[in-house]
């Protein structure tokens, strides 16, 4: 029995230090480094309404937004993945056909890759400059908008997250959209 008991101690000790108090250090380490991230990047309004997040993608399939990468958990953050389909798969297929033809890619003005194949986990919320250019006219035609003022808010949300060891530039869906709304855009 007194063996059961110090068992049944080392183990409380062992789990209070490495559950509480591991995820306590790792909270307080985020909050005091990087307050904005730990607590999920979350953008909001000027009323304090949660909007969505820097760091999940968000569903837009309306022409007057910026699309961004389709995801094999249909957007949710509850739970990242892939499909784990083989590219010989015909849902893949048949995903990705369906894909580009919302696009209108064709032959002459083919569609960037990522635009129609799923990022790794299901969520990525930026998709290439090159990517977000490639829906400028739908985006300007459908908020009635010359199309300099719809690449004018790409330059301004683009970036590279590597500095100048990264020549490809990223820009998040989320923020544009949002940037096309704020200038009552369409």
């Amino acid at each position: 029995m007194e063996t059961l008991l110090s068992s049944l101690r080392i183990t409380v000790a062992t789990m209070a230090i490495c559950v509480g108090g591991y995820s306590a250090a790792v909270w307080a380490i985020g909050q005091a480094v990087t307050p904005d991230t730990a607590e999920g990047s979350l953008i909001t309004r000027a009323d304090g309404t949660v909007v969505g997040s820097r760091q999940v993608a968000q569903a837009f399939t309306q022409p007057q937004y910026f699309w961004p990468r389709p995801s094999a958990v249909d957007y949710n953050g509850a739970g990242a993945g892939g499909s784990n389909k083989s590219p010989t798969s015909t849902d893949l297929t048949d995903r990705a056909t369906e894909t580009v033809a919302a696009y209108g890619a064709t032959a002459a003005n083919p569609l960037p890759a990522e635009l129609a194949a799923a990022s790794g986990a299901g969520l990525d919320p930026h998709i290439t400059e090159r990517a977000a250019r490639y829906q400028v006219q739908r985006i300007a035609q459908a908020r009635n908008l010359p199309v300099d003022q719809v690449e004018r808010v790409i330059d301004q949300n683009a970036f590279s997250p590597g500095g100048m060891f990264t020549p490809d530039r990223l820009v998040n869906v989320l923020e544009m959209n949002l940037a096309l709304d704020e200038n009552k855009a369409g």
